[in-house]
């Protein structure tokens, strides 16, 4: 899997979710990975691609906000993307290091409120 660090390989890598990325990421450059070249199974594979596009359901983006229940909703998706994570460490095994790196746009958005 190639990132953008000096070696072009990494074996640190954090599941997070954004808009329009893969959802696997270099944890040392935070490079986006394409999920095509990570050695997990399809079935994951497409378990990810659902979890990634529901990414952001509880942001108005419009508004610029949370929708109603929008902490509950990131909450759920973050409890999500932990089980997947540790299915993909499951999946990758040594020597490969998979993180969380959950959401927290709907927690800080309430706490600015």
């Amino acid at each position: 899997m190639r990132c953008l660090c000096k070696q072009k390989e990494t074996k640190e890598l954090k599941v997070e979710g954004d808009v329009g990325a893969d959802p696997i990421w270099c944890n040392r450059c935070n490079g986006n990975l394409e999920i095509e070249e990570v050695p997990i199974s399809l079935g994951l594979k497409s378990e990810l691609r659902k979890w990634i596009a529901n990414y952001g359901e509880w942001i108005d983006w419009d508004k610029d906000e949370i929708v109603t229940n929008g902490i509950k909703l990131e909450d759920e998706h973050n409890n999500q993307g932990y089980i997947l994570t540790k299915q993909v460490q499951k999946e990758m095994g040594i020597p490969y290091k998979v993180s969380f790196s959950p959401s927290t746009f709907a927690r800080r958005y309430a706490n600015e409120k």
